[in-house]
C-alpha cells in the first residue's frame, strides 16, 4: 500500500500530460501511487498515458464525461495512501515536492501541507509569477482567499478522512475549506519555497474573473450559508487578496 496517493484528473490532456506524469514519477520520494482518471477524452490522452502504466500508476477512463470534481472523486475513492495529493494533467511538480511535504506531515503537527509555486505558460523553465502564502494558514484565512494551490496541497486522510469535491465553481477551494475544518487545530502548513509549477491557460486568465467572483459569492451564501453581512466582508477581502496576488 502506498504512503501517498496522487490524484490526476485528465481531459483532452494529450499535449501536456506526459510532462505532468514525469513530474510525479521523477520524485525523490517514491512511496506513492499515481491515479490518472481520464474523463472520456476525445484526443490522444489514453495513448500518451498507457506506456507509463505500471505498479505505481493506475489509469481509469470514464465512459462519459463527468466533470473535474467527479473525476477527482473517483480517484479519491480509489486512493489507499495515508496522504492524498493533487496534480492536474497540465501542471508540474518539483522533484522534491513529496519528500518535503511527507516530512512535514510525519511530524504530526499538521494534517495539511502545501507550498509556494510558480506559474508558467509553455515552459516551466520560463516562469511568469511566484505565488505564495503565509507559513501558517488558518481556516479563517482561507475564508478570505484560497491560499492553498490545489497542485501543492496534501492532507492526511487517516486523520481527516476522505474529503470529496462538490460540483460547484472553485471545487478545489471548497474541498480545502472542508479539509481545514476537520484538520488538527484547523491549520495548514505552507512550505515557503516553490515546489510546483502551475500552467496558465485561457481558462485561468482575466476573462474568467467575473465568473470566479460569482462562484466565490455563491460559496459564501449558498455553500457555507453565511449571513449577508459576513459574506460582504469576506467577499471584499477576497477581491483585495485577488488584486494583491497579481502584483
Amino acid at each position: 500500500m502506498e504512503k501517498v496517493s496522487v490524484i490526476m484528473p485528465a481531459y483532452n490532456a494529450g499535449g501536456f500530460i506526459k510532462e505532468s506524469i514525469l513530474g510525479v514519477l521523477n520524485q525523490t520520494y517514491q512511496d506513492y501511487h499515481l491515479y490518472v482518471i481520464d474523463d472520456a477524452s476525445t484526443d490522444n490522452t489514453a495513448e500518451v498515458v498507457k506506456p507509463f502504466i505500471h505498479d505505481r500508476l493506475t489509469y481509469i477512463r470514464n465512459n462519459t464525461n463527468q466533470g473535474v470534481a467527479e473525476t477527482r472523486n473517483i480517484a479519491i475513492e480509489a486512493a489507499r495512501g495515508d496522504y492524498i495529493a493533487f496534480c492536474d494533467s497540465d501542471d508540474v511538480w518539483h522533484e522534491n515536492k513529496l519528500a518535503r511535504q511527507v516530512g512535514i506531515l510525519k511530524t504530526n503537527r499538521y494534517d495539511v501541507v502545501c507550498s509556494h509555486y510558480y506559474t508558467f505558460e509553455n515552459d516551466p523553465a520560463q516562469v511568469k509569477n511566484y505565488r505564495g502564502a503565509g507559513e501558517i494558514i488558518a481556516y479563517k484565512d482561507m475564508l478570505k482567499s484560497n491560499w492553498i494551490g490545489n497542485l501543492t496541497g496534501m492532507y492526511n486522510q487517516r486523520r481527516v478522512g476522505k474529503v470529496y469535491q462538490s460540483k460547484v465553481g472553485h471545487e478545489d477551494y471548497v474541498m480545502w475549506l472542508s479539509v481545514l475544518e476537520k484538520a488538527r487545530n484547523h491549520l495548514a502548513y505552507c512550505i515557503p519555497e516553490p515546489l510546483a509549477f502551475y500552467r496558465l491557460s485561457a481558462q485561468s486568465l482575466s476573462g474568467n474573473k467575473i465568473k470566479a467572483a460569482d462562484w466565490q459569492w455563491q460559496i459564501y451564501r449558498r455553500h457555507l450559508g453565511l449571513s449577508y453581512q459576513k459574506s460582504c466582508y469576506l467577499f471584499f477581502s477576497y477581491l483585495y487578496s485577488a488584486v494583491m496576488k497579481r502584483q
